[in-house]
């Protein structure tokens, strides 16, 4: 999780040092958090708001189908190659 809270900082182009002007969190406390990991909920919450992003818990049997999808709708898929799976909405029968 720490390697992913990293990747999106840098695809947003920000530096640690940044998080203070948008979640007032210091550079040291959020250097903690990608170096070692295990923040409490409130704090990941917090660091997910700051990067412009969602906390989402997925059930395991539809975490294939998700990462499907997220992966045809990413930059590095230029072909915008779609898997049968991701066509399917992998959240029908969670959110009904």
């Amino acid at each position: 999780m720490t390697s992913q809270i990293k990747q999106r900082r840098l695809a947003l182009g920000l530096q640690q040092k940044d998080m203070k002007l948008r979640i007032g969190m210091k550079q040291q406390q959020y250097q903690r958090i990608e170096a070692e990991g295990n923040p409490r909920l409130d704090t990941l919450e917090l660091v997910a708001e700051g990067l412009d992003a969602e906390l989402v818990l997925v059930p395991k049997e539809k975490l294939r189908a998700v990462r499907e999808l997220l992966r045809a709708g990413s930059p590095d898929n230029k072909a915008g190659k779609k898997s049968a799976k991701a066509d399917e909405d992998p959240w029908s029968d969670i959110l009904d």
